[in-house]
Formats: structure tokens, C-alpha cells, sequence
């Protein structure tokens, strides 16, 4: 490791917890690859962050096979968060980069249990047609670029 990276993971608070060195949070699930956890301003009660214990700033910069193990361990918490507090439904978030409001550079995933008339806003904005021709071009270049990965 370099010592870059140790500096981040030694400065991250959700690597901290990833390590139990947080005493204020309490781990409420986990893996060998994952932590859960509540955030300290929960937006609806439930609501868990689950992290990867590796330090990955984000979801563009995870490892499919972590991935996989994430993705696992969001649908246990999910899960457990239905057994436990029965919601209504419920929103799987991850932001990646300041434009999608991510604050802390680690990935994670937020499980949100939404019930009816919760504080929650509306996560999706009003919506309006794309162009085609501009669609098209879009579609065109993901096209490409998932067939060069």
C-alpha cells in the first residue's frame, strides 16, 4: 500500500468504522467484505449505510467481485430492514462525485425504508422527453463503450 492510500484510509471516517475504531457507531451487520451501519442523521428510521471495508471512493472505482459481495449484503440488510421496521417500500442510493452530492469519498450504499408520508422529497425530478437524436447519440456511445469493457 502507498503510502497515498494509507493516508486517505487512516483519514476516512467510514474506513475508521470499517476498522470498529469508531466507538460511537454501532455495527449492526456485516461481512468479511462489508460493514452496516446508521448514519448519524438517518433520513427515515432504518435507513442503513452499508461500506465496503476496502477503501473505494466510489462506484465507478469498485472491483466487480466486491461489487457482487456489496450487492449481497445490501440485499440482507434490505431484508433484515423489512423484517424488522415494515416499510412501505424502499430506495437503494449511492451518489458517486460532488455533481451527485456524494460527501464522504467512500463508497456507500444508503438502504432507505420509505412509508407513506415520511420527510423524504421526491427523488426523481419532473419529467421531460430527451431528444431523440441526442438520445441515440447517448445510447450509441454506452453501446460502444460497454462493448470495449
Amino acid at each position: 500500500m502507498t503510502e497515498r492510500i494509507a493516508a486517505v484510509e487512516d483519514n476516512c471516517a467510514f474506513c475508521r468504522i470499517a476498522r470498529g475504531e469508531d466507538p460511537t457507531v454501532s455495527i449492526i451487520c456485516e461481512d468479511t467484505s462489508w460493514v452496516a451501519f446508521f448514519p448519524s442523521e438517518p433520513a427515515t428510521p432504518g435507513h442503513t449505510l452499508v461500506v465496503p471495508r476496502e477503501h473505494v471512493a466510489d462506484v465507478w472505482s469498485l472491483h466487480p467481485i466486491l461489487a457482487a459481495d456489496l450487492m449481497n449484503g445490501v440485499i440482507r440488510v434490505g431484508r433484515a430492514i423489512r423484517s424488522a421496521v415494515a416499510p412501505a417500500g424502499m430506495n437503494l442510493i449511492s451518489s458517486s462525485g460532488e455533481a451527485a452530492e456524494q460527501t464522504v469519498y467512500h463508497l456507500h450504499l444508503h438502504v432507505v425504508p420509505r412509508y407513506e408520508g415520511d420527510d423524504m422529497d421526491p427523488i426523481w425530478p419532473q419529467k421531460k422527453k430527451l431528444d431523440i437524436e441526442l438520445k441515440e447519440r447517448i445510447a450509441d456511445g454506452i453501446r460502444k463503450a460497454c462493448a470495449e469493457s
